[in-house]
C-alpha cells in the first residue's frame, strides 16, 4: 500500500502527455496485463497506426516489449515511428529497446510505470 508521501513523490515525477501519447500508455498497459509480462509497449507509426506488444520470453525467442511492438509495426509496413511507450517497473528503458526505437527514427520515447504514470518523456533526434 502506498502512503501519502509516496503518492506525492510519484505526482512530482509524473510527466504530462498529450492525449495521443496517453492512448499509447493505455495500449501498452493492456498488452502487459493480458500477457502477464514484465513490460508492455506501444508504438505509433508515421500514419498514426498503433501497435502494442508485451515482453516475449520463450526458450527460442526473447524480445523486449518494444522490440516486439516495433517488429509488428515493421511487418505491417511502418518505416518510421512518431512515438514509443514502454510500461513496466524498470526505472529506465533498456539499451535493446532504445536501439530498436532509434532504428526507426522514433521521435519520442516515453517510460511509464505499471500504474500508467509517465515518468520520462524523451524527444529523440532523427538521423534520417
Amino acid at each position: 500500500m502506498t502512503g501519502p508521501a509516496e503518492r506525492r513523490a510519484a505526482e512530482r515525477e509524473a510527466v504530462e502527455l498529450d492525449p495521443e501519447d496517453t492512448k499509447l500508455v493505455t495500449l501498452a498497459r493492456g498488452a502487459r496485463g493480458r500477457a502477464g509480462a514484465a513490460e508492455g509497449a506501444a508504438v505509433r507509426d508515421e500514419d498514426g497506426r498503433t501497435y502494442a506488444a508485451a515482453t516475449v520470453a520463450l526458450p527460442s525467442l526473447a524480445l523486449t516489449a518494444l522490440q516486439a511492438a516495433v517488429a509488428m509495426a515493421v511487418a505491417s509496413g511502418a518505416q518510421e515511428l512518431e512515438a514509443a511507450v514502454v510500461v513496466g517497473p524498470s526505472p529506465e528503458i533498456d539499451a535493446a529497446s532504445r536501439s530498436v526505437a532509434a532504428d526507426l527514427g522514433t521521435g519520442l520515447l516515453i517510460l511509464a510505470g505499471p500504474d500508467g504514470v509517465a515518468r520520462q518523456r524523451t524527444p529523440l533526434t532523427r538521423d534520417r
